[in-house]
């Protein structure tokens, strides 16, 4: 299948670094026109300076922009009005102890996690819908069907987003405006990496045993026995965003190597 995104302005959130990178940078190997955002002009920089040398003749931009914030998102609008796709990949994860998760991590969590996507999508999705075609991608999680026990308040989040993106897609009846959400697994991302480095530290293994433990323990029903890596999740949210996927809306896709073993 040869995806042609060719003319098409692509926002991926929380892109300078892992799973939002390795999606911009699939975009923008498409030819669509992608935007990074990060909260560091340096790293959204860097991050776009990495894709146009990795994707000659790339049409990247960059917007340094907390989405986490109402200012933050007023300040991306601002930059960028309008987008075709929409990809809500900002996030932040952290393992904590139920009783040791105060009120203000629940909240930061909610913030970043999910109405950095409300409020992006509340913004774009009324253009798409006028021009009747867009995408809006969530990058939820296989967390949000299988709440960790060992990070309760990501888990929430994750499920939250299936129910905006699934609630969106409602709205979308007889357009050409697709909403849909991305299950990723455990991915080997680049935050990923130094949670694993340091558990084999404080286990005494290689970062590989560390990480084969980690999948064998607490993902025990993982097919893939293995981390994702990055570029397996950007495959699935580059398919979502093309014009070919014009009949999958309001899907929860799994991309998370057989986990979750319910099949509905």
């Amino acid at each position: 299948m040869n995806i042609d995104l060719s003319g098409k302005t692509a926002l991926v959130t929380g892109s300078t670094a892992g799973i939002g990178h390795a999606i911009a940078k699939s975009l923008a190997a498409t030819g669509a026109s992608v935007v990074v955002n990060g909260r560091s002009q340096a790293k959204v920089d860097a991050a776009s300076a990495a894709i146009t040398k990795a994707v000659p003749g790339a049409k990247v931009r960059g917007v340094a922009a907390d989405v986490s914030t109402v200012a933050g998102c007023k300040a991306l609008l601002a930059a960028l009005p309008s987008v075709d796709i929409l990809i809500n990949n900002a996030g932040i994860f952290e393992p904590k102890g139920f009783f040791d998760i105060p009120d203000e991590d629940w909240s930061r969590f909610y913030e970043v996690n999910v109405m950095s996507g409300v409020r992006l999508s509340r913004a774009y999705m009324p253009g798409m819908l006028t021009r009747n075609w867009g995408r809006i991608v969530f990058i939820s999680s296989e967390s949000g069907l299988n709440i960790p026990k060992e990070m309760i308040h990501y888990g929430m989040t994750k499920t939250a987003q299936l129910a905006v993106a699934r609630g969106l897609a409602e709205l979308t009846r007889g357009t050409a405006v697709t909403v849909n959400s991305v299950l990723p697994g455990p991915t080997m991302s680049e935050g990923v990496e130094t949670f694993v480095r340091d558990l084999a530290k404080q286990n005494g293994q290689s970062v590989e045993e560390a990480a084969s433990s980690f999948v064998k323990q607490h993902r025990p029903t993982s097919l893939l026995q293995r981390f994702a890596s990055v570029q397996e999740i950007a495959n699935m949210a580059v398919y979502v965003s093309s014009k070919e996927a014009s009949a999958t809306n309001g899907a929860a896709l799994r991309v998370e190597g057989g986990i979750v073993q319910t099949i509905a």
